[in-house]
C-alpha cells in the first residue's frame, strides 16, 4: 500500500538545467552589452568552471567572474547580468508536463506528498512558490533542515517521520540514481527513477520503477494499492 510519495525537486518537478542554461545565457549577453570584455563562449566557459568549483547553486557567480577578470566589480555590468538572469529564469522556470495534474490526482487519492531536495532552502521554496506548487506538499525538506546531502539516509528518514509514514509505504521519485535512488533504498523506500530528467545518461538506475512521464506514477500507485 502506497501512502506517501517523496519527490526530488530539480530535474524531477522542474527542468532546472534548461532553466539555468537559458538564464545564464541571457545574463552573459546582457553583461557583454554592458561592457564585459569577453566573448560569449569565453564567459560561458568561465561561468561553467565557477559552477563546477562552487556548486550549481552558487549565488555570486557573476561577481566572481567579474572579479576574476578585472580584480574589481563593475556594478553596471553586474546589474545587467543579474536583471537579465532573473527575467530569463522566471520565463524558463516551468514544471515538466503533467506535474500539476499528477500531484492533484495523487492528493485526491489520499496520498501524502513531500519534497526532499539538496537545494538551499530559500531557492527551493522560491522555485516551488513561483511554480505555485508550494501548497500541494505536506513536507518540504532541504539541506538546511537536516545538515545532510543525499544519498545520506537522514533526509529520507526525516521526511518519513514528518509524513508519519513507514518506508515500506512510500515511493521516492528522482532523477539522480546515485543520490535519490540509493538514499531512498537505504531506508527501505520503493524507488522511481525519473528518466525524463536524467542528465547523466544513466544506463542502470537500480530503481524499482522507471518512468518517462511523471503521470506514470499514478499507474504505479493504482497498481500497488489494488493489490
Amino acid at each position: 500500500m502506497i501512502k506517501a510519495i517523496v519527490f526530488d525537486l530539480d530535474n524531477t518537478l522542474v527542468d532546472f538545467m534548461a532553466m539555468k542554461k537559458q538564464a545564464v545565457d541571457a545574463a552573459i549577453r546582457a553583461m557583454i552589452d554592458a561592457g564585459l570584455q569577453l566573448t560569449f563562449e569565453e564567459a560561458r566557459q568561465k561561468i561553467d568552471h565557477i559552477y563546477r568549483e562552487r556548486g550549481i547553486e552558487f549565488q555570486k557567480v557573476f561577481d566572481t567572474l567579474l572579479y576574476d577578470e578585472t580584480n574589481k566589480l563593475d556594478y553596471k555590468v553586474l546589474a545587467a547580468g543579474i536583471v537579465a538572469y532573473r527575467r530569463a529564469r522566471e520565463a524558463a522556470l516551468v514544471p515538466y508536463p503533467h506535474v500539476f495534474m499528477t500531484l492533484v490526482q495523487l492528493i485526491k487519492r489520499g496520498i501524502k506528498l513531500a519534497v526532499v531536495s539538496d537545494a538551499p532552502s530559500r531557492e527551493a521554496w522560491l522555485r516551488l512558490t513561483y511554480l505555485n506548487l508550494h501548497h500541494l506538499f505536506d513536507v518540504v525538506l532541504t539541506y538546511e533542515d537536516t545538515g545532510e546531502y543525499k544519498p545520506s539516509p537522514v533526509p529520507f528518514r526525516k521526511a518519513l517521520e514528518r509524513l508519519g509514514t513507514d518506508a515500506s509505504e512510500a515511493l521516492m521519485v528522482g532523477d539522480w540514481a546515485e543520490r535519490d535512488m540509493v538514499g531512498a533504498a537505504k531506508v527501505g523506500m520503493k524507488t522511481v527513477f525519473a528518466r525524463y530528467g536524467d542528465i547523466f545518461g544513466t544506463v542502470n538506475s537500480g530503481a524499482d520503477y522507471e518512468i518517462n512521464d511523471i503521470q506514470d506514477i499514478i499507474t504505479i500507485v493504482d497498481n500497488q494499492n489494488e493489490n
